[in-house]
């Protein structure tokens, strides 16, 4: 990553640069775009790294309040970059053992890489072209909505290199969509393409082609940068939490959520805008 440059667009905010992604924002909604094309967007140790450092920041922004993950050229994503299999990058000492641990602490910390996106506080909306494969679809996974385009497809190919997908699809996916559908998927290695991704309910909608997706993507992420962010991130929070545990536990964290950070002002704009017929406008 180049650090501590930052680039200034017509954006709200400066935004870092990075060797792997090109982040912009604008109207309090940030755009991460996958930047390398001439690679089909794989995955390799920078973007891994800068997609954690990007993410955290974005977290921290309080005038960003949804983010849209795209990519650059003809692919979204071609998955993990093989490279990282010769390189030495997921371990080389010679010792068996001290090999293993180290490939289980860079597994670990590819996790952590990836969760930085499904950590942000804010509303992540996943714009996805043709290629998503393998390590895409660990990512997109952790992403509040996916949106998708005809011709994209998706699939957890790891199995066609001998290998079980071990950085969070295999954890995530079967939460989005039926068991059985990731297990075949998984088993097999096959292509969904994005009328079948749909149907299962992977993508929330699938649209003709890149520019009407991100043109599409981009109005619903404006829609929800316009609500009260408070009540938008604590959805999310809920939301997240529901996912790994009961009922009776979200609903009691809802109630004490509620009781510390429910904003009066907040509460008081949306309901004199619903009675004005008019827009709120909220504090970040």
């Amino acid at each position: 990553m180049q650090n501590p440059s930052t680039s200034q667009t017509d954006a709200d905010s400066a935004a870092p640069t990075y060797d792997t992604l090109q982040v912009s924002v604008e109207a309090k909604v940030a755009t991460v775009l996958l930047n390398r094309p001439d690679r089909a967007n794989s995955m390799n140790p920078a973007m891994w790294e800068e997609l954690q450092a990007c993410f955290d920041w974005l977290d921290e922004q309080p005038g960003v309040r949804a983010v849209i993950l795209a990519g650059n050229g003809k692919h979204f994503c071609a998955g993990l970059d093989l490279g990282m299999f010769s390189d030495g990058s997921l371990g080389d000492s010679p010792d068996p053992a001290r090999r293993a641990e180290q490939f289980r602490r860079k597994v670990l910390r590819m996790q952590e890489n990836l969760t930085a996106i499904e950590k942000c506080r804010v509303p992540v909306l996943a714009a996805i072209h043709y290629t998503c494969i393998g390590g895409g679809v660990d990512m997109t996974c952790c992403a509040d909505m996916r949106y998708a385009t005809a011709d994209a497809y998706f699939s957890i190919r790891e199995v066609d290199i001998g290998m079980t997908a071990d950085v969070g699809t295999l954890q995530r996916m079967p939460r989005i969509v039926p068991d059985g559908v990731v297990r075949e998927l998984a088993y097999t290695g096959r292509n969904m393409d994005a009328r079948e991704a749909q149907q299962v309910g992977f993508v929330n909608r699938v649209f003709e082609d890149r520019d009407t997706m991100l043109r599409e993507v981009t109005a619903i992420a404006r829609e929800i940068a316009s609500k009260a962010p408070l009540a938008v991130r604590g959805s999310k929070e809920m939301l997240l939490y529901a996912r790994d545990h009961s009922v009776a536990e979200g609903l009691n964290y809802i109630a004490t959520w509620n009781a510390g950070m429910l904003s009066q002002a907040d509460l008081m704009a949306g309901l004199q805008a619903q009675m004005e017929k008019k827009q709120a406008q909220f504090e970040d």
